[in-house]
């Protein structure tokens, strides 16, 4: 019990939203919608082909990684912690015959930092974090 209690709150500033698509074709809708919002991507991470290359298996599961200076740069310069959790990321796996967007929320991601949680940029960042996430998922 006592693992379950302690598990429990790091899971709760995950954000998860639902996809009936395929983790590529979510993710595929995730990198475009990132660019027409005029982020970059830095990176996209393919866990299952890094599982495939060493003969591991594992479901579908990919990580985008990517950013847009005017906002993480009034983060990094409130508390230069906050590089460490910059660029932002959005991980996809499959689950339940689609897949899921799983990502942190900046408010709760830079409780740690000297970042309030109302800073313009961290409101900036949670909106763009669910538009484009729902955008990746319908």
């Amino acid at each position: 019990a006592l693992i379950v209690t302690t598990a429990m709150p790091a899971f709760a500033y995950l954000i998860t939203v639902q996809s009936s698509k395929p983790v590529a074709e979510t993710m595929d809708a995730l990198e475009a919608a990132v660019g027409e919002a005029g982020a970059k991507v830095f990176a996209r991470v393919d866990h299952q082909a890094g599982a495939a290359s060493v003969d591991l298996q594992m479901p579908a599961a990919q990580v985008l990684i990517f950013g847009n200076p005017k906002l993480g740069t009034p983060a990094m310069n409130a508390d230069i912690k906050a590089s460490l959790y910059l660029p932002l990321k959005v991980a996809v796996h499959e689950a339940d015959g689609g897949s899921v967007l799983i990502y942190e929320d900046p408010a709760k991601m830079f409780a740690d930092l000297d970042i309030p949680a109302d800073a313009p940029f961290v409101k900036t960042m949670q909106g763009a974090l669910g538009k484009l996430t729902g955008k990746a998922a319908n």
